[in-house]
């Protein structure tokens, strides 16, 4: 996907999370991220849209870091997060091509990487708001994610979240888990686990002890622990290993 379709992506999604949110209320509980409430999701949301948008508009060439929790609530706090929504997008969209920053995940450019990892974090938090609005995860492929986005979303997490040192799903004894995504043709990742940080490629080959499959948006969502599996077959004990060690954690 092209940089600029990242940051369209990321703009519409933004404002979709904040329209969840206000309808829901900053009170609201967020069932996909157990013990937040709304302003949880907005501040966290908005202090990493500003953090992002640093490291591009200011040339940060090393880790820098954030600014921390704003004390706002209700129609401030919402104010707060779109402005600074904005303006990631906003420093996203006229950036330099060639800008040098830090960034912490192999990408074409540190631009390609920003506006991919900022639309990817920020639809997963709009589910996240949605399900807050809604009283819990809707059922089946959610609303919105487009198949092509979804692939390269899977592929983000397995490929290159899951293969940083700090990735927890780990196993004693080697394993091999895939996920075939049945409405993307070749959209098929196999992940051997060991007691190594997790290592996937877009594969179809050899025997595996557990397979999950279903319609990539679908998978997107579950594999980012916001909605169930839609098919698991083989070592279920391996899909359960996923959604109690596979969160991606603030710093």
């Amino acid at each position: 996907m092209e940089i600029v379709t990242f940051v369209e992506t990321l703009d519409r999604e933004g404002g979709l999370l904040a329209a969840a949110a206000e309808k829901a209320g900053t009170g609201a509980g967020v069932p996909t991220c157990p013990g937040w409430q709304v302003r949880d999701l907005l501040r966290h949301t908005g202090m990493v849209h500003r953090w992002a948008a640093a490291f591009v508009a200011e040339g940060h060439t090393s880790y820098h870091p954030d600014g921390g929790l704003p004390d706002l609530d209700g129609d401030q706090l919402l104010a707060w997060f779109r402005e600074g929504h904005r303006e990631l997008v906003t420093t996203l969209a006229t950036a330099p091509p060639d800008v040098h920053c830090w960034h912490f995940m192999p990408a074409p450019s540190p631009l390609a990487f920003w506006a991919r990892r900022q639309a990817h974090e920020t639809a997963v938090h709009r589910l996240d708001a949605e399900s807050a609005r809604d009283g819990g995860p809707a059922a089946g492929a959610p609303s919105g994610i487009g198949t092509d986005f979804a692939v390269d979303g899977i592929d983000e997490l397995l490929c290159a979240f899951h293969a940083r040192p700090k990735s927890a799903v780990r196993t004693e004894e080697p394993r091999t888990l895939r996920v075939r995504a049945t409405d993307v043709p070749g959209a098929v990742w196999t992940v051997r686990l060991s007691a190594e940080p997790p290592v996937a490629h877009r594969t179809d080959t050899g025997t595996v002890d557990c397979e999950l499959t279903g319609a990539a948006a679908e998978l997107y969502a579950a594999l980012w622990n916001r909605r169930p599996f839609p098919d698991v077959s083989g070592d279920r004990a391996l899909a359960a290993l996923w959604r109690e060690k596979s969160g991606v954690t603030w710093n």
